[in-house]
């Protein structure tokens, strides 16, 4: 069998295109193309299906790849032998984040510790982050729910919980809390669809029967913020994601539980990768030390 064939079409399949394969693997799309019509020629089977201007897998392909990803696996964890018995010197870790607080000094921390490993950060809600690593186009992700999938290695960081945000002149600007019944009618600033943190404080909103006003729907935490300063509503955010702003006041809702937990993951196939094992190394360090 040809390993150049089935790298091929590994490449295609996990990332659904042509285009996007022979970008990952650096080479000229007609030259993959040639390799996996060999590959189905060889055995005359089919293995994709045109789909738009991408592909799909045929029920034949779908079971090859579950192989070509334990060969990924394997091809990866020798790597890491031998990338680590002389050091980790070279590699590149890409980071798809939920925000920037968490993920960024963390990445400090790391090229301090490996200051020839290269280092991208792309920031997104949480359907992006999942989007990004099962389309390959990111090795680690940031975010705030625990995803049940057995394609993913997860790692739970850190806890953290979700409050109320006004402006500094708001009537609850001097207040610590408010009860969750506070916000029935209330105009509320959230992230778009497909943020978790949205997706939790809805799931509480409808548990405690809460049915508030206008909602004014934002794409990024950083528009949240302005927002709320500018006194459009009240916003719904993680404690940590409110940094030092003199003009925002936070308030927990007292009766109602908020909670999360931001997880760190990655495919399972990514896992023994020197330069992202190296990362999760240093994860379950600060973990055990409390971060």
């Amino acid at each position: 069998m040809n390993y150049a064939q089935l790298r091929a079409f590994h490449a295609v399949a996990s990332q659904g295109s042509y285009t996007k394969a022979a970008e990952s693997m650096h080479v000229t799309q007609p030259t993959l193309s040639d390799h996996v019509k060999s590959l189905e020629g060889r055995y005359g089977v089919k293995l994709f299906k045109r789909h738009g201007r991408g592909v799909i897998l045929t029920g034949l392909g779908r079971a090859l790849l579950e192989i070509t990803r334990r060969q990924s696996y394997l091809e990866a964890e020798a790597e890491l032998l031998l990338t680590r018995a002389q050091g980790l010197a070279s590699g590149k870790v890409s980071v798809v984040a939920d925000s920037p607080y968490l993920v960024v000094p963390l990445l400090g921390d790391f090229y301090r510790l490996y200051p020839d490993i290269s280092l991208t950060v792309q920031f997104g809600n949480s359907q992006r982050v999942l989007n990004d690593l099962f389309e390959m186009n990111a090795d680690i992700g940031v975010m705030p729910e625990y995803i049940d999938d057995s394609r993913l290695h997860a790692l739970p960081y850190r806890k953290d919980h979700i409050v109320i945000l006004v402006d500094k002149g708001h009537e609850w600007g001097r207040r610590s809390s408010i009860h969750f019944s506070e916000l029935n009618g209330q105009r509320l600033i959230q992230r778009e669809q497909g943020s978790k943190t949205r997706s939790i404080f809805e799931q509480a909103m409808r548990r405690h029967d809460i049915r508030p006003g206008t909602q004014l729907e934002i794409g990024s935490r950083e528009g949240v913020r302005e927002a709320v300063a500018a006194g459009f509503g009240i916003g719904v955010v993680v404690a940590s994601e409110i940094g030092n702003d003199s003009r925002l006041h936070s308030l927990n809702i007292k009766d109602a539980v908020l909670n999360v937990t931001e997880y760190f993951v990655c495919l399972k196939e990514s896992y023994p990768m020197p330069a992202v094992r190296a990362f999760f190394d240093l994860l379950e360090q600060q973990v055990m030390e409390g971060n």
